[in-house]
């Protein structure tokens, strides 16, 4: 995406900003509402790089969404479901200045639509949450949330999850400490 560009002061005094066309693709499939797990990476107008772990699947509800909307929601600005723009605003980083990559992996599972089977749902992807933060954390990346689960992780489905995560966070190592 082009970067904002400065303001220039018409004669009446009011402020426009220079356009310019900006561009998003995606495939389809990141629409499907379910369980997944993604990464946010943000880098800062001064290069630096910042990530954010997170997952579909509402505490409150018995909603699983796709990220491509909690993709909106977190840049919004509801208090509730802004996360990502909170852990910049705490850095004093303006988002509209960043740029921004999002890896998403899933469904890892389908939505469910009874409440104690998305539960289930919902903390299992919470413990993959949690594992994958920590070892990113290790790994090097400055990671700006904490992600909390006291749920046992699935650990052979976590290592297919975690094999297309490594695909795109190099940084990861090959296998998992345990």
């Amino acid at each position: 995406m082009n970067d904002v560009r400065r303001h220039t002061t018409l004669t009446c005094g009011v402020f426009i900003m220079a356009l310019a066309a900006h561009e998003i693709s995606f495939n389809g499939s990141i629409l499907q509402r379910g369980f997944w797990l993604y990464v946010w990476e943000v880098k800062s107008k001064k290069g630096d790089l910042w990530y954010y772990v997170g997952r579909t699947g509402d505490n409150s509800s018995h909603n699983a969404q796709s990220p491509f909307n909690r993709m909106g929601q977190h840049l919004g600005f509801a208090e509730n479901s802004s996360m990502l723009r909170r852990h910049l605003a705490k850095k004093k980083v303006d988002p509209v200045r960043c740029s921004f990559r999002l890896i998403a992996v899933g469904p890892i599972y389908p939505e469910e639509m009874k409440i104690d089977g998305h539960w289930k749902r919902r903390d299992l992807v919470a413990a993959m949450e949690k594992a994958l933060a920590d070892e990113m954390t290790k790994a090097g990346y400055q990671v700006m949330n904490s992600v909390k689960s006291r749920i046992r992780l699935d650990a052979r489905r976590y290592a297919k999850v975690r094999r297309v995560f490594r695909s795109k966070l190099s940084k990861l190592p090959e296998k998992r400490d345990k």
